[in-house]
């Protein structure tokens, strides 16, 4: 095979569909936008959302709830979830994104109380609740907040 007989597989590629090229293409002389109106005009149509004069449904249904835009979320961790380490790791967000423990680390890592632990770790968080905080140092580690 040569760089000359190189083709796109059969059917994966499509011609460019040409508007308003004459009477014979099938689609000539108002292109697809009918007589007048509208829609035929250049620059035509309405913006997103717009019912045509009707109370846009936006602004019918009623607001609800509030969004902090200066509050922090937590991506939370339990303590059942640092099991999974070893005696002595230095548990940080970089290694619970590595491991799959969480997907996100949004604002920072909160450690939560659910949960047993046995291992003695370093845990590198954000924040820690006080069952979480006495639960890893109960086992021997530390709770270190970043």
């Amino acid at each position: 095979m040569k760089l000359q007989d190189l083709q796109p597989a059969l059917g994966s590629t499509k011609k460019a569909y040409r508007k308003g090229r004459g009477a014979g293409s099938g689609n000539g002389k108002t292109a697809g936008r009918g007589h007048k109106g509208q829609w035929a005009r250049s620059g035509g149509g309405v913006r997103p959302g717009f019912e045509g004069g009707q109370m846009p449904l936006a602004r019918r249904l009623p607001k609800r709830g509030f969004n902090n835009i200066f509050g922090t979320t937590y991506a939370p961790v339990n303590v059942s979830a640092l099991e999974r380490f070893e005696n002595g790791t230095e548990v940080t967000t970089e290694l619970l994104l590595e491991t799959g423990v969480i997907s996100k680390a949004l604002d920072g890592v909160k450690i939560l109380g659910n949960g047993e632990l046995t291992k003695s770790l370093t845990v590198k968080a954000a924040a820690f609740s006080a069952s979480a905080k006495e639960k890893i140092e109960k086992a021997g580690g530390k709770a270190e907040v970043i």
